[in-house]
């Protein structure tokens, strides 16, 4: 894939390829200048310009390098699970360049003293950009409201719940009105936990078959109106993590249309799988919210590809081996999805129910726009960016997947879409080894 006319410096040219902005718009790229971390110029200017190495790119798409809004690290944590280091280089490996730490670490980040304990391991030991969300309730227990201002100034983007719900309105109601007042967006996955109860799959079909406890479409939608309602006479920024339900995107565009400032996102897990994936017990699919029915999964994709969804998340949660080696009900729910991420969007692009734009926009520019940042390939922006072969083929097993977490939704079959090379702020994060 690449050719390299010398080993070091700090400038870097990638010619050849197919550039893709994030914003819909794609282009044949003559060359690319990279020079300090930053793109230093496009086209004729790139390729008149001299550079330390040259990479060809021919074949490949070039694209911004992906943004994660819900990736779990590991870290602070008793390291079983990964840690900072294995968690971002498979982030790399995956194509992203920025991953938005989850709050559900141990302890939980609901100070300052633990987001600078991020922020620091980050800042040695990631490749990539890590963006702390800090907790809305301390210990994530869903009583007492956590130090907001000090998490914001501490450098958290956003606070939210994590995978967690929060007890009842009152409480939910003073949470969105204290972010409001310090201008911080909110990230809630949207679950009333009465109703979801001990139910750890989708009520419907699979679970009355193989004798699961359900959790209910009512138990997210139900959430959804009211944060929706709560968002709307708070004015907080509000952010739905990980929808799972066709009647949620419908309350989403519902509310969009009547000025509420929210937006949403969703797991790929939920755009590629359905309830039936649990039929043989397959506990890697215990996942929050659970996998749903297909007419479900349809809605998450249609929701993306209209933009009423503005963002793909990978919601990573790797897990050592015994955690997902017991009865379904006693195993931990999550997937160790970063890396599939972007092969599972390419099976969705090859069954046209995306356009490759629209997975690249949602992975880049939509994600990004939700923590009020860009994500573009233009002169003068940091270069983070991912080139990809989306015709090569790649198989998730012992032996090709970075994080500690081998769940993979998909193991020891060909995945479309290979990740060549992944630059953040100009640094190779993830360059694929030679053959």
């Amino acid at each position: 894939m690449s050719s390299v006319e010398t080993s070091t410096g700090n400038s870097l040219k990638i010619t050849g390829g197919r550039l893709h902005d994030g914003e819909g718009n794609e282009s044949e790229n003559i060359a690319l200048l990279i020079r300090d971390g930053r793109i230093a110029a496009m086209g004729e200017a790139a390729t008149r310009a001299r550079a330390d190495e040259t990479i060809s790119a021919e074949g490949c798409v070039i694209a911004p390098g992906f943004v994660d809004l819900c990736c779990n690290l590991r870290e602070p944590g008793n390291g079983q699970k990964g840690n900072i280091a294995s968690e971002t280089r498979a982030a790399a490996h995956g194509g992203f360049t920025t991953v938005c730490a989850s709050p559900e670490t141990s302890p939980v980040n609901d100070s300052s003293a633990v987001t600078h304990l991020i922020r620091d391991g980050a800042a040695s030991r990631s490749p990539i950009r890590v963006l702390p969300v800090g907790a809305i309730t301390r210990g994530l227990e869903g009583d007492l409201l956590s130090d907001m201002a000090g998490l914001a100034a501490a450098g958290c983007v956003a606070v939210g719940n994590g995978s967690r719900g929060v007890r009842n309105a009152r409480i939910l109601r003073r949470c969105m009105a204290y972010a409001q007042t310090f201008g911080l967006t909110v990230m809630f996955s949207p679950e009333n936990q009465a109703l979801a109860a001990d139910g750890y799959a989708h009520d419907g079909l699979v679970t009355s078959r193989l004798g699961l406890l359900g959790i209910p479409e009512v138990a997210e939608t139900a959430a959804v109106m009211e944060m929706l309602l709560l968002a709307e006479e708070t004015g907080v920024r509000l952010h739905l993590s990980q929808l799972s339900c066709a009647r949620s995107v419908e309350m989403l565009a519902d509310a969009r249309r009547r000025g509420i400032a929210v937006t949403a996102d969703v797991a790929m897990h939920q755009l590629g799988f359905t309830e039936d994936a649990l039929a043989g017990f397959d506990s890697r699919f215990h996942v929050r919210p659970p996998l749903r029915g297909e007419s479900d999964r349809q809605a998450l994709t249609a929701g993306v590809r209209e933009g009423v969804i503005d963002a793909i998340v990978s919601q990573h949660q790797p897990h050592d081996t015994a955690a997902k080696q017991a009865p379904m009900a006693a195993t931990e729910h999550g997937l160790s999805s970063i890396e599939s991420v972007l092969s599972l969007g390419l099976e969705l692009v090859e069954m046209n129910e995306l356009a490759l734009t629209d997975l690249i926009r949602a992975l880049t520019t939509g994600p990004a726009s939700v923590l009020g940042r860009t994500a573009r390939l233009a002169e003068g922006e940091p270069a983070d960016l991912c080139l990809f072969d989306r015709q090569a083929f790649w198989v998730p097993g012992a032996q090709t997947l970075v994080s500690a977490g081998r769940h993979a939704p998909v193991t020891d079959r060909k995945l479309p879409g290979v990740v060549r090379l992944t630059l953040a702020e100009g640094r190779k994060a993830w360059q694929q080894p030679a053959a």
